[in-house]
């Protein structure tokens, strides 16, 4: 009923920059926040930035003045604009949102869901 669709992914020298987009289609009424995360291999997924549906955001240490999260409601899509990107931003990435269910005017219920995309891998390297 629901899908998020990642691109953008994609190989980088270190220093360089990629924008991954991710774009939620489907029964949606609205979206509540919405966030990027990260795997690397053996590690556990983490945060890597958050934004409401009001623009407020939340960062990782990590990649605090680095990475930047944005959004377009109208489009129902998230993007990342990753910067001076390090082999340590090697992973996968994967978009997350939480939205309530429904169509144009319709709620199906006041509950909220949590979808994930598939996930686009970022590889940094020389």
């Amino acid at each position: 009923q629901v899908q998020l669709v990642e691109s953008g992914g994609g190989l980088v020298q270190p220093g360089g920059s990629l924008r991954l987009s991710c774009a939620a289609s489907g029964r949606i009424f609205s979206i509540n926040n919405m966030g990027w995360y990260r795997q690397a291999p053996g590690k556990q997924r983490e945060l890597v930035a958050s934004i409401t549906n009001s623009g407020s955001t939340n960062y990782a240490d990590s990649v605090k003045g680095r990475f930047t999260i944005s959004r377009d409601n109208a489009k129902n899509t998230v993007y990342l604009q990753m910067n001076s990107l390090k082999p340590e931003d090697t992973a996968v990435y994967y978009c997350n949102a939480d939205l309530f269910r429904g169509g144009i005017g319709i709620i199906d219920s006041l509950k909220t869901y949590a979808y994930w995309g598939p996930g686009t891998q970022v590889t940094v390297s020389s």
